[in-house]
C-alpha cells in the first residue's frame, strides 16, 4: 500500500467523521467508508456479554464481508472501547460502499479446530502438549453454542474427535493421540480446512473460526505446499493461533513457517520458551477470541468471479495495530 492510499483513506475517514459527527447519533446501519464517527457502541458498557447474547443475529449478505480484527498497542496489550471512525478500510485498494454495523467485544459462537503435531520429532513434550490443549479447550468452549475438533497428524492428518460442544469427548480425543512418524504439517492445515472449517457457518449465524496449530513448524512428508494451504484457510475464513514447540533459543525454518501462515489469516504466532509455558500462549489466545471487533461491510465494485481481493484495515491512531485476514476468496455467481 503506497502513502498515497495511505493518506486517500486516513483523509475520507476524517471527514466523513467531521461529517457525522454534525448529525444527530443513530445505531450502526449502513454508512459510507472509510468508517464514520458513531456514538460509542453498547460494547462500551459493562454489561456487555449479555447485551451480546441477547442481541438479535446478525445476517450477512453473499455480497457482504464480515471482518473480525484484533487492535493492540506495540506491546502486544488490547486496545477496547474504539469507535467506527477511529479506523479507514481499504478493500482491493478502495474503500467500502457502505459499512453496515460495527460491534466490539463481540461474544459470537466459537467454531475451533484443534490441530496437532503428534510426529516423532515432539515425543519427549508430547504429553505436556496434550495437558496443554485439554485445558485451553476446556477454558476456551463457555457457550452450548461453541464447538471443536481434534486433529493429529505425522504423515497423515486423523480427526480423533469430529465437532462437539462435548468437553469428555474433545479430552478423550486429545488423548487419543499418539506420537510417530513424519510430519505433514501443510497437508493437515489444509485437510482441515477444506473439510471441517470451510463451510461450517453457511446458512447459519455467524461464527468465529479459528485454528490452533500446535507443531514445530517442520515439513518433510506434505504433498500440499505452504501457498496452497494458507490459501484454503482463507477460503474458510479460518484464524491460525500458532503455538511453536521449538524451545531452542534460535528461531528456525519452522518458526517462520508458523509466522507465515498465523500473520496471512490474521492471526498470531507464540514462542513460549518451555513446555512448562505453553499454557500461558493458551491464556492468550483465549483473551483475544473474546475481545475482538467485528465489522460487516459491502464492497466497492464487488465482482462474484472467485477472485482474492485484499483487505487493508488502518488505525487512525498510529500507536495501536490492527491485525486481521490479508483478504478473502470472493464468491463465484
Amino acid at each position: 500500500m503506497n502513502q498515497k492510499l495511505f493518506g486517500l483513506a486516513l483523509a475520507a475517514a476524517l471527514s466523513t467523521a467531521a461529517l457525522h459527527a454534525q448529525q444527530p447519533t443513530a445505531p450502526a446501519t449502513a454508512a459510507p467508508a472509510p468508517p464514520p464517527a458513531a456514538a460509542a457502541p453498547d460494547a462500551q458498557q459493562p454489561a456487555q456479554a449479555q447485551a451480546d447474547q441477547a442481541a438479535p443475529t446478525i445476517k450477512v449478505g453473499v455480497n457482504e464481508v464480515d471482518l473480525i480484527f484484533t487492535v493492540t498497542d506495540k506491546h502486544g496489550h488490547y486496545i477496547p472501547n474504539l469507535k467506527l471512525s477511529d479506523f479507514a478500510l481499504l478493500d482491493d485498494q478502495k474503500a467500502p460502499a457502505k459499512v453496515t454495523s460495527f460491534r466490539q467485544q463481540i461474544n459470537l459462537p466459537l467454531r475451533v479446530g484443534l490441530v496437532i503435531d503428534a510426529s516423532t520429532s515432539i515425543r519427549t513434550r508430547f504429553q505436556f502438549e496434550q495437558q496443554a490443549a485439554t485445558e485451553f479447550l476446556l477454558s476456551v468452549l463457555t457457550s452450548r453454542s461453541d464447538r471443536a475438533f481434534v486433529m493429529g497428524f505425522d504423515v497423515t492428518p486423523s480427526v480423533t474427535q469430529d465437532w462437539t460442544a462435548n468437553l469428555d469427548g474433545l479430552e478423550t480425543g486429545i488423548n487419543k493421540l499418539r506420537p510417530g512418524g513424519g510430519t505433514a504439517l501443510f497437508d493437515a492445515v489444509y485437510t482441515a480446512c477444506r473439510d471441517k472449517l470451510l463451510d461450517v457457518s453457511r446458512g447459519q449465524e455467524p461464527v468465529r473460526k479459528a485454528m490452533i496449530l500446535i507443531s514445530d513448524g517442520d515439513d518433510n512428508q506434505s504433498r500440499v505446499r505452504p501457498d496452497e494451504a494458507i490459501k484454503m484457510c482463507q477460503r474458510a475464513e479460518t484464524i491460525i493461533y500458532a503455538v511453536s514447540t521449538n524451545w531452542t533459543p534460535s528461531r528456525g525454518r519452522g518458526d517462520k513457517v508458523l509466522t507465515d501462515m498465523a500473520e496471512e489469516t490474521g492471526g498470531k504466532v507464540f514462542f513460549p520458551p518451555s513446555v512448562e509455558e505453553m499454557s500461558t500462549s493458551f491464556k492468550s489466545i483465549q483473551e483475544e477470541l473474546r475481545s475482538q471487533y467485528a465489522l460487516t461491510y459491502t464492497p466497492a465494485d464487488f465482482r462474484y468471479d472467485g477472485a482474492f481481493r485484499t483487505i487493508y484495515l488502518y488505525c487512525n491512531d498510529r500507536r495501536y495495530l490492527a491485525r486481521t485476514k490479508k483478504g478473502y476468496f470472493a464468491p463465484r455467481e
